[in-house]
C-alpha cells in the first residue's frame, strides 16, 4: 500500500527548503524528497574556490535572512552549505535525504511518485530540482586524443587536480571566466575560448553594482515586464566574481598578463583547434554591456540626487591583434580541457504533459496547467531573482498561496459532499 501526503516537494536545495518552511508555518502536511543531501549541488558541483557573485545580504530565505558579520561579502562554497544546513536546522523540515524520485505521473485526484524507497501519492507536487541537470560533454570532445583530460565545469575542483601542462577552457560565461581566473591565479597557462556572455563591473561609484541594480528594481522586474519576455530565460548571466572581496573579471587584463584568448572553438581536426574570428567582438560586446549598466546607474544617481563619488570609466588594457584561427594543442602543451558550456535540463522522469517542444515546463509563476503541479528555483521563473537566494522567498510564497487555495477548495468540496450524503 502506497503512502499518501498532501504535498511532495522534490529537491532539498534552497528552493525546496523555502517552500517547506512556508508550508510548515501554515500547518500544511508535506514531505521533502532529496536525492542526495541538503545543499548537494553547492557541496559537490562547485570548485574549491567557488563563491557567490551576489553579496551576502541578498541571501534572504523565508524566516532566515543572512545574519552574519559580513553582509557585503560573498559566501564561499562551504559557507553556502553551512547556511543551508543552518536553515534546515532552524525549522526541521520533513526531509528524506537519499530519496531519489524516478517517476512522477498523474493519478486519481493527484499524483504518484516512484522513489528509491517506495511509492508515494500526493495531492500537490512542487518540483524544486532547478534546471541544471545534464552535464554531458559535446561531441566535439571526442576529437581530442584519449590522453587529454576533459571534464565539465561541474567536475572541476582546483588547478592541482589537473595534469601538468596548459589548460584549455571552453566558454567565458560565469563559470568559464571564474575557472579561467582560478587557473590563472594558480600559475597555470590558460587558453580561453570566449563566447558572447556579458560582463559587469563589481563596484561602481562607491557601491556594489548589485546594490545599485537592487535599488533600481532590476531583481524584481518580472518576466512579463522584460522587453524580451520569456526569451530572457535564454540570456547568459554577466560574469563577475566575489572572490577575495569581489572584483571585476577583465579578460583583457588576463590576456595582458599572459592568458591566451581566442574566439569560439569551432572545430578539432587531428591536433589542430579551429577558432572563430569573433574574439574582438566578444570582448567589445561584454565591455559595452558593462558600460551600459554604468550609464543606467549614472542616470539614476542624477535623477535621485544621490551623493555618490565620481568614477572614471573603464579603459581597455589590451586589444587583440589579428585573430588566431588555429592552434596545435600538442605543440601548445595543452594537457586538459575544461568545458564551461552550461547545463541541460532533464525532466524525463516527469510523465505529465506540461512541457514545451524544447522540454521546458510551461508555467505561470511556477503554476502549471496541470492542477497541483508546480515548479520553483528556475532562472527567471518570475523575476531575475528567481534563480537566486534573493528571489526564491517571493516565488515560494506565491506557490504556497496557490497550494493553500486549491487545498481549501478541495476541503470545501469534500465537506459539501459529506453534508449532501448525510441529508
Amino acid at each position: 500500500m502506497s503512502e499518501s501526503v498532501a504535498v511532495a516537494i522534490v529537491g532539498g536545495g534552497q528552493a525546496g527548503l523555502a517552500v517547506s518552511y512556508l508550508l510548515k508555518a501554515r500547518g500544511i502536511e508535506h514531505v521533502v524528497l532529496e536525492k542526495n543531501r541538503i545543499g548537494h549541488a553547492w557541496r559537490m558541483e562547485r570548485w574549491d574556490n567557488f563563491c557567490l557573485v551576489t553579496p551576502n545580504w541578498q541571501c534572504d530565505l523565508p524566516g532566515f535572512p543572512y545574519a552574519g558579520s559580513d553582509p557585503d561579502g560573498f559566501m564561499v562554497k562551504d559557507e553556502i552549505v553551512a547556511y543551508l544546513e543552518a536553515y534546515a536546522a532552524a525549522f526541521d523540515p520533513p526531509i528524506r535525504e537519499g530519496t531519489a524520485v524516478t517517476r512522477l505521473a498523474s493519478a486519481d485526484r493527484g499524483f504518484v511518485l516512484e522513489t528509491a524507497t517506495g511509492e508515494l501519492r500526493a495531492d500537490h507536487v512542487v518540483v524544486a530540482t532547478g534546471g541544471y541537470h545534464r552535464t554531458t560533454l559535446p561531441r566535439l570532445a571526442e576529437r581530442f586524443a584519449p590522453d587529454v583530460v576533459q571534464l565539465h565545469s561541474s567536475a572541476y575542483k582546483n588547478a592541482q587536480a589537473l595534469p601538468p601542462g596548459d589548460v584549455l577552457v571552453v566558454g567565458s560565461g560565469q563559470s568559464g571566466a571564474q575557472i579561467a581566473e582560478d587557473l590563472h591565479l594558480a600559475g597555470r597557462r590558460v587558453h580561453l575560448c570566449t563566447g558572447s556572455a556579458p560582463r559587469t563591473a563589481r563596484f561602481y561609484r562607491g557601491r556594489d553594482v548589485v546594490a545599485w541594480l537592487d535599488r533600481l528594481g532590476y531583481y524584481t522586474l518580472t518576466v512579463d515586464a522584460h522587453p524580451l519576455k520569456e526569451g530572457v530565460r535564454e540570456n547568459a548571466n554577466h560574469y563577475v566574481t566575489g572572490r577575495d572581496g569581489g572584483h571585476d573579471i577583465d579578460l583583457r587584463a588576463f590576456a595582458r598578463d599572459g592568458m591566451q584568448l581566442y574566439g569560439r572553438l569551432t572545430g578539432v581536426e587531428g591536433t589542430q583547434l579551429a577558432f572563430g574570428d569573433d574574439l574582438a567582438a566578444n570582448l567589445d560586446r561584454a565591455d559595452a554591456v558593462a558600460e551600459s549598466i554604468k550609464d543606467t546607474i549614472d542616470a539614476f544617481i542624477a535623477q535621485a540626487g544621490i551623493d555618490a563619488p565620481e568614477e572614471a570609466r573603464y579603459q581597455p588594457v589590451w586589444t587583440p591583434g589579428e585573430p588566431v584561427r588555429a592552434l596545435d594543442y600538442r605543440a601548445a602543451g595543452i594537457a586538459a580541457v575544461v568545458w564551461c558550456i552550461g547545463y541541460g535540463s532533464d525532466y524525463r522522469w516527469i510523465e505529465v504533459p506540461v512541457f514545451d517542444g524544447r522540454g521546458y515546463p510551461r508555467h505561470r509563476r511556477g503554476v502549471t496547467s496541470e492542477p497541483g503541479l508546480y515548479f520553483i528555483g528556475l532562472p527567471w521563473l518570475y523575476t531575475w531573482g528567481s534563480g537566486r537566494f534573493s528571489g526564491v522567498a517571493r516565488d515560494a510564497a506565491y506557490l504556497v498561496d496557490a497550494i493553500e487555495a486549491r487545498a481549501g477548495r478541495r476541503i470545501r468540496s469534500e465537506e459539501t459532499n459529506a453534508l449532501a450524503l448525510g441529508s
